[in-house]
């Protein structure tokens, strides 16, 4: 369980939640047709240590890069390489960035160049549902009260959303507890505790919630794919839990 941030504690996890917001916004003005996800990479990287802070990412569980940067149908943990975006994609960019001992997690969809309505709409479903599950969030809430109004959002639009796959506690360390899935019932799941720190981030499919799952050379860490390779996308955004509400930390 995690230990509520002492009031020093929480200026440095505000702190590296507006930096890991800021390289996500820089790296987003990259984005356009015929850039590669891997140059993409570079950018977040030169600009997490021009801010005097690391990316989390790098060699974590042998995690080789330093964002995961998932186009089109990888839902995420999409490796940075070679890929050329092009008219009409939709990529996902997801940051985490560390500096003095905490971590800050946030990530977007973003649509390049011109794309289908159809993608569009997508995108636009992503997002609205981070931000429902975000406005559900109570300081006697439940994990299960987040991912409840997530789903039921989500699948009056005509979308699925990942089950297995979700936010999570975060500060001290990158990943802990609690689990914060895209799908729930109110009053159930894990407890949410006041001043701590967790992630909302849906993973929102086009077509089926099935996936496949894929490995990366030399890490722990997996990717994954909508089994149908329909779109997928997603957003996330790094939270602190209050006696009284909750602050989205992970504002640009």
């Amino acid at each position: 369980m995690q230990k509520p941030l002492s009031a020093e504690e929480i200026v440095k996890m505000k702190a590296v939640c507006k930096l890991a917001a800021k390289v996500l916004s820089h790296t987003g003005k990259f984005v356009k047709p015929g850039i590669t996800t891997l140059e993409l990479d570079k950018i977040a990287d030169d600009h997490t240590l021009s801010l005097g802070a690391v990316s989390a990412c790098i060699g974590y569980h042998g995690y080789p890069m330093s964002t995961c940067i998932s186009p089109n149908e990888i839902i995420c943990h999409g490796l940075p390489n070679d890929y050329v975006l092009k008219e009409g994609d939709i990529v996902n960019i997801d940051v985490t960035v560390k500096k003095d001992g905490f971590f800050g997690d946030t990530s977007k969809t973003f649509m390049v160049g011109q794309v289908s309505d159809a993608a569009a709409d997508l995108v636009e479903v992503a997002h609205q549902a981070m931000m429902i599950g975000i406005e559900t969030i109570t300081p006697n809430g439940w994990t299960g009260d987040i991912g409840f109004e997530t789903n039921k959002f989500v699948t009056r639009k005509g979308y699925t959303t990942i089950k297995e796959i979700g936010g999570h506690g975060i500060g001290r360390v990158f990943h802990t507890d609690p689990f914060v899935p895209a799908f729930g019932k109110k009053g159930k799941g894990e407890k949410l505790r006041p001043w701590t720190c967790f992630t909302v981030e849906p993973m929102v499919n086009q077509g089926t919630d099935d996936f496949e799952e894929f490995d990366i050379h030399g890490s722990s860490i997996k990717y994954y794919k909508t089994v149908d390779r329909k779109l997928s996308a997603q957003f996330e955004h790094t939270i602190l839990l209050t006696d009284t509400g909750y602050e989205i930390l992970t504002l640009d």
